[in-house]
């Protein structure tokens, strides 16, 4: 039991619980409006939020240890997107989860999950943070870019209005840029409460959340999946997860990297953001499309979740048992 309070995300949880709700009680009418603004101020301050917390010299530093920081970007905005085309042509996935799939592989990597099991697997968690922090900051630009480019270009761009360049600078990167010029006023509140913090963040995401999907189910979006569909896309997005999990370890062998800055490569290579993906996902497309389209997101974050806690847990009892041999030699 207590393994499998490790191995699930609370956040997970809430996180299905919001699009029951959304499902039993999708917003409609003036609510759904109020519920589409309130998303909006949510993606706002979220992304002034991320802004506050990444210091500059996390931005500055990202530029030293190149070969890795290359490697784990090149994966996520070069072969990940890689994966994404090639499930666009594949006839057994329905076109209903393509742009979804696609969608995913074009997200930056997750901050604090591999931060964490870069810890727990003893890899080198400073290179971690700044892999990851520097993935993150790419990704406002990086992912609504190869979105416009992917999509337009296998047919799905429609979803994506002439508008969104106009709402990514509003909604995201003008935010963000307030949040970290507002660093030296506000930093120390942030990292004095990270926790409170942390709180806003995830209730921003689940506003999102839950207009998307109200908005996607008074479009009748359960009756457009099927259960066979969804099995089909766990199937998928876990497929996926171990290609990008047997190429970064390759590609770490290749480089010649060391076993720490190795474990970094895989854990923040392999990792896609539900936390970015959501907003991104609310200002890119309308909001009866976001729904299915952040379906695949959503399952391969937990999927993503329980395959590198297992991964990090072996690694850092191998490094300990290593650590206990050479002691006692």
């Amino acid at each position: 039991m207590q393994r499998l309070r490790e191995i699930l995300d609370p956040f997970l949880l809430l996180l299905i619980g919001t699009v029951a709700l959304a499902s039993l009680l999708p917003a409609r009418g003036e609510a759904a409006g109020l519920a589409g603004a309130a998303a909006d101020a949510g993606i706002v301050l979220l992304f002034f939020l991320h802004g506050a917390k990444l210091s500059r010299e996390a931005i500055w530093n990202g530029a030293r240890a190149w070969k890795l920081h290359l490697a784990t970007l090149g994966t996520t905005f070069a072969v990940f997107p890689l994966i994404g085309l090639a499930t666009q042509q594949a006839a057994a996935i329905p076109p209903s989860m393509r742009a979804g799939l696609l969608f995913l592989t074009l997200l930056p990597s997750t901050v604090q999950s591999s931060i964490a099991f870069t810890a727990i697997a003893r890899g080198n968690v400073a290179a971690a943070v700044v892999s990851a922090s520097f993935s993150n900051l790419l990704g406002i630009v990086l992912t609504p870019l190869l979105v416009a480019l992917t999509m337009e270009k296998n047919g799905t761009g429609g979803l994506i209005s002439l508008s969104s360049v106009e709402d990514i600078v509003l909604q995201l990167l003008l935010p963000f840029v307030i949040g970290h010029l507002s660093r030296p006023w506000i930093g120390g509140f942030v990292s004095r409460h990270k926790a409170m913090l942390g709180r806003v963040d995830r209730g921003s995401i689940l506003l999102v959340v839950y207009s998307a999907f109200s908005a996607a189910v008074v479009e009748g979006l359960w009756q457009k999946v099927s259960r066979g569909e969804l099995l089909l896309l766990a199937a998928i997005c876990i497929a996926m997860l171990v290609v990008v999990l047997v190429f970064t370890l390759l590609l770490g062998r290749l480089l010649g990297l060391s076993r720490e800055d190795a474990i970094v490569l895989q854990f923040c290579g392999s990792k896609k953001s539900l936390a970015s993906g959501v907003p991104i996902a609310g200002v890119l497309f309308p909001a009866s499309a976001v729904g299915p389209i952040l379906l695949p997101v959503m399952l391969f974050h937990q999927i993503q979740l329980m395959a590198c806690a297992f991964l990090a847990r072996r690694y850092g009892a191998a490094a300990d048992a290593e650590t206990r041999l050479a002691a006692a030699g």
